[in-house]
């Protein structure tokens, strides 16, 4: 088995354990999405159809419906228990009347939709749990129609930065993950064709009792896959004793502090080019 093909089973794994009560701890993913959902507010689109791409429980597929009541609605998540969650969600009368978004289990990696299948594709923190971004970009350009927009958001490398420093010198183990940087996603849109990429970050800070809850709030979320899999050379409690006195240092107005930088980014699929006699042009590059 490749490390990709684990990785993906741990991330799917945890979220498969985090569904149940994922709803109670999701306070920024809520926050993050109604931020989103602001921002198309300013962007005039009337896709036929909407991908919301991880969508976890589907908190935000009543909030996509009120923005676009005549758009179909297709609901992706790696993680059949969250489908679950989704559908659960869902009222009765949607399911009826067909109102209701179409549940899809699969990865962003390797969309199961057809190409130019949808106008909008929707990722609000899922992308940093994806093993290789590039390809998520490809399946997103592939899936969209032309001129059809690409809305997400995801984490950025100041990301938990408090807890990054309380592990340093607790054991000589990575605890958390390294996010990409904002330019780099920049980079990674233009090279898979979209057009226009805007790109702009915010740092919100969640204040916690200790850091145990801190943890307890990751794991709840399926988070703790930033563990990455490494194991630490420190006894548990020990290293968990070693975290909290470093932590510690951090602590304001009886609070500990708890960073992430949310990275915003949309980026259009452009229609294709044409030349005089409306025929498509085609670039052709000449092999290295």
């Amino acid at each position: 088995m490749s490390d990709a093909t684990l990785a993906k089973r741990l991330v799917r794994r945890a979220f498969e354990h985090a569904a149940a009560g994922y709803d109670a701890h999701a306070v920024l993913q809520r926050e993050v999405g109604a931020r989103m959902l602001a921002r198309l507010d300013y962007v005039k689109i009337a896709p036929g159809a909407v991908l919301d791409a991880g969508t976890g429980t589907g908190f935000v597929l009543p909030l996509l419906r009120d923005h676009y009541p005549d758009s179909k609605l297709y609901a992706l998540d790696v993680a059949p228990a969250m489908l679950a969650q989704a559908r659960r969600r869902a009222a009765w009368w949607q399911r009826l009347r067909g109102r209701g978004a179409r549940l899809v289990c699969g990865d962003v990696e390797q969309l199961p939709l057809r190409a130019a299948a949808v106008g909008l594709v929707w990722a609000n923190l899922i992308l940093q749990w994806v093993i290789a971004p590039e390809r998520a970009f490809a399946e997103v350009q592939r899936v969209l129609e032309p001129g059809g927009l690409f809305m997400f958001s995801t984490f950025g490398p100041d990301t938990l930065r408090e807890l990054r420093d309380a592990y340093q010198g607790a054991d000589n183990y990575a605890h958390v993950n390294r996010f990409i940087d904002m330019h780099d996603l920049g980079d990674l849109l233009m090279q898979a064709g979209f057009a226009d990429p805007v790109m702009d970050m915010e740092h919100i800070t969640l204040t916690y009792a200790d850091v145990r809850g801190l943890l307890r709030d990751l794991k709840a979320l399926g988070a703790h896959t930033v563990l990455d899999g490494r194991r630490p050379t420190v006894a548990p409690r020990a290293l968990l004793a070693r975290v909290e006195r470093n932590y510690e240092a951090l602590r304001r107005d009886g609070r500990l502090p708890a960073t992430f930088e949310v990275v915003y980014g949309h980026a259009w699929k452009a229609p294709p080019r044409t030349g005089p006699g409306g025929r498509r042009v085609i670039d052709i590059k000449a092999a290295p």
